[in-house]
């Protein structure tokens, strides 16, 4: 996949209406930018239900070398379907230079939608040195679950701010695991979320708008704080 990918035309499938689509970039560990290519010659499908392995595709920095997995290419026609925008199938097996072994510095990813805030969460995550971060097998009652090996994660993409419920069911889920707890929460924590975190030892993050994550409490200050 390349550092930039041009815009192609797409033809919505319920009302005809054709537009012209770019892929956004995304910023690789090592601060390059990097997006889909995307297939002119390919026709666009419409979403009509949702399958987390089908919502992400691999994108290889040619910086770099380090491939990820990011939201698939998509575009919201004004009749309301959601159209998938075809991907280039020919680059993905391309390469660029070895990736290097260095965990990579937090990078950030502008949040619009619940997708972005997931894909602002996984990107901390991985700057943490959690690689292979994938969704829950089994989903909280409220928000959406990563994991990754020694890491449970919830992350909570509503306007509303996280309950202490929300808080309590990460902390058993981790503890069911074996697993470190780790929250993010885009409008914040209920002042009786943050005391029971600090008492259960949970790392808060609050993401921010530009897609940083914020540490919310002293466990996400520490977990923050490269060892040495």
């Amino acid at each position: 996949m390349g550092v930039m990918s041009e815009g192609i035309p797409v033809c919505c499938t319920a009302c005809g209406r054709r537009h012209r689509y770019t892929a956004p970039s995304y910023p690789c560990a090592c601060g390059a930018p990097v997006a889909p290519e995307l297939d002119p010659h390919g026709a666009a499908t419409a979403v009509t239900h949702r399958v987390w392995d089908e919502e992400w595709i691999a994108v290889r920095c040619t910086a770099c070398g380090t491939e990820a997995r990011w939201p698939r290419p998509e575009l919201g026609c004004p009749c309301g379907t959601v159209l998938c925008v075809p991907v280039d199938p020919a680059a993905a097996g391309r390469t660029g230079r070895s990736p290097g072994s260095r965990v990579p510095a937090h990078r950030a990813v502008p949040v619009r939608t619940a997708r972005d805030a997931v894909a602002a969460a996984v990107l901390h995550l991985r700057g943490l040195g959690h690689r292979d971060v994938r969704r829950a097998d089994r989903p909280p009652p409220a928000g959406i679950g990563l994991a990754a090996p020694g890491i449970a994660a919830h992350v909570d993409p509503t306007a509303g701010r996280t309950s202490v419920r929300d808080v309590e069911c990460l902390w058993l889920t981790a503890l069911a695991e074996s697993a470190r707890g780790v929250h993010f929460s885009l409008a914040g924590y209920s002042v009786e979320a943050r005391a029971r975190a600090d008492r259960l030892g949970v790392p808060l993050f609050v993401l921010t708008p530009d897609g940083l994550a914020r540490p919310a409490n002293a466990r996400a200050r520490e977990l923050d704080t490269p060892a040495g």
